[in-house]
């Protein structure tokens, strides 16, 4: 049961990440390196106003809206000076490698005994200690439903329009007198806005800060993506962006399966490049099959 429970915790909150890469990867066609920048920066901003005595709940829009300027200087880097795709996201991770620092103070910064968005007065009134074992799994869960949710209403806008056809036919969003370059830099608001919301929970589910934490976090998200668009591409009642929250908890079940197996906690890394290459060999497989 524990085991259950933690494989939903991880892929609930790298679900809201996912997301985020769902935008940039299936919807703009934008290799973003900067998520692995901007989801630490989430847990940056989030250490530093919750030890400042912010309200947890706060922090999350907070979070969302630093993270959300970050994509918008991908964005402009890539519209404006006309830096390629990828060099703009790498640009702005390393940027951020430094700005994270700055933000919290040290590379690594516990907040334990603090205020979160799982631990206070409400949750402990409205969840009883029978239920503490699964309290975090339903937090987890609304704020993942929530966010689909927006995410879902706002693609069927105008604006979320453009988004799609942006990715799939920039000339037309020229024909429709609209600058493809600042729908682009909207779409990558977003994405880096939920890369930063994630690492706003993710921290305040850890309990504490680590620099390190974005590290292949575009490789968890691509792989989360794929997953779930791959499993579920011939169920057309399965909206994309509910395969995309499924396929991120098959993914860590995937993982705390290897570990399960007898990996090392200290194998992840190579645990999810491995994964991710088999995801990627079958996929390319499944296709050519297709095509015959």
């Amino acid at each position: 049961m524990s085991i259950i429970l933690g494989v939903l915790e991880e892929g609930l909150v790298y679900a809201i990440m996912a997301l985020g890469v769902y935008i940039t990867y299936k919807i703009l066609d934008f290799p973003d390196l900067s998520v692995d920048g901007t989801f630490p920066l989430g847990g940056a901003v989030t250490v530093t106003l919750i030890l400042a005595g912010f309200n947890p709940l706060a922090t999350l829009f907070i979070a969302f809206a630093i993270g959300a300027l970050a994509g918008c200087i991908t964005g402009f880097i890539h519209v404006k000076l006309k830096v390629r795709d990828l060099l703009s996201g790498i640009i702005v991770m390393t940027a951020l490698y430094s700005v994270n620092l700055r933000v919290a103070g040290k590379a690594n910064v516990p907040f334990f005994n603090a205020t979160t968005i799982f631990e206070n007065s409400l949750v402990n009134r409205l969840f009883p200690a029978s239920l503490s074992s699964v309290t975090m799994v339903i937090i987890l869960a609304v704020i993942v439903f929530v966010v689909k949710f927006i995410l879902d209403q706002y693609l069927k806008t105008r604006s979320g329009y453009l988004l799609r056809a942006v990715g799939d036919n920039e000339t037309l969003v020229t024909s429709l007198a609209k600058d493809r370059g600042m729908v682009k830099i909207v779409g990558l608001a977003i994405a880096n806005g939920l890369a930063a919301l994630a690492g706003s929970v993710y921290c305040q589910q850890k309990g504490f800060f680590e620099i390190s934490m974005g590290t292949g976090t575009i490789v968890i998200g691509l792989a989360n993506v794929i997953i779930g668009t791959k499993l579920f591409k011939r169920i057309g009642f399965v909206k994309s962006t509910t395969a995309v929250i499924i396929g991120s908890i098959i993914y860590k079940a995937c993982v705390s399966f290897a570990i399960y197996l007898g990996m090392e906690a200290s194998d992840l890394k190579l645990i999810t490049s491995v994964l991710f290459l088999a995801i990627l060999v079958l996929s390319n497989g499944r296709e050519k099959k297709v095509k015959a």
